[in-house]
């Protein structure tokens, strides 16, 4: 969006980069595009993940909720909250409140899909009663991340119209603050997953071939927040080229 939102100045040369004016094709676009086509691709194979092995009935019989029940005792987990939230993927955990919100199509379904989801939320529930280091950090970053990515576009496209190095800066640096968080995202998506599939595994909530098809959901899940890091990357590589660009104008 905030690529976007630097305009048709910014997409022809505003000010001239280069000398070309108006007819200078701004190619640090293909940045942009390449993230958007990384990110596309990433939500529509977990999309198409989930939807496939959403056909797949859990031998258990359990529906996500029950399954979220049953993995929070396993893990010794007494004092968080079940909640049914509207949507698709939309499930998350919330550790303020120690509430577990599962989407509509996981909380009542008894399919592999939704079970592992599901087990994936009480992934991170682990991870915050045993105050896994990357979860806590990731919390501390949340509100510069707001920040930062509230005020990147704005103060650098400040600096870009004033030719003002500082807020070019700036905005790089609070950008970052942004592309940091989904670093540190990385690893907590990664190992909630793999918490959630050996409690699966050791309660014997899922058999062997369930459990290699719960591998593929999450999986592609986690691909979506490599994805995503990897669009942000592209963008901030892209911000640090405008800015050199406007010093060698």
């Amino acid at each position: 969006m905030g690529l976007l939102a630097s305009g048709v100045n910014s997409f022809y040369g505003y000010g001239g980069y280069g000398g070309y004016g108006f007819r200078y094709f701004d190619w640090t676009y293909l940045l942009v595009i390449g993230g958007l086509l990384l990110s596309v691709i990433a939500s529509a194979n977990v999309r198409g993940t989930f939807a496939r092995y959403s056909q797949m009935r859990s031998m258990c019989g359990l529906t996500g909720a029950q399954a979220a029940q049953r993995v929070l005792q396993l893990a010794g987990i007494y004092d968080v909250r079940i909640e049914r939230i509207s949507g698709s993927l939309t499930d998350h955990y919330d550790p303020r409140s120690k509430t577990l919100r599962l989407s509509d199509s996981t909380y009542g379904s008894n399919s592999v899909a939704a079970v592992c989801v599901a087990a994936h939320e009480c992934g991170h529930a682990v991870q915050h009663q045993k105050g896994y280091g990357p979860l806590v950090l990731r919390s501390t970053l949340v509100p510069a991340a707001n920040i930062g990515s509230s005020l990147a576009w704005p103060i650098f496209l400040m600096g870009l119209i004033f030719s003002m190095r500082p807020l070019l800066t700036a905005g790089i640096l609070l950008f970052s603050l942004a592309v940091i968080f989904q670093l540190v995202t990385l690893p907590v998506e990664f190992n909630a997953s793999s918490r959630a599939l050996r409690i699966l595994e050791d309660g014997r909530i899922l058999g062997d071939t369930e459990l290699a098809a719960g591998k593929k959901v999450l999986g592609a899940a986690a691909l979506t927040y490599v994805a995503s890091l990897a669009a942000s990357v592209l963008q901030l590589l892209r911000l640090i080229i405008l800015a050199r660009g406007r010093d060698n104008d």
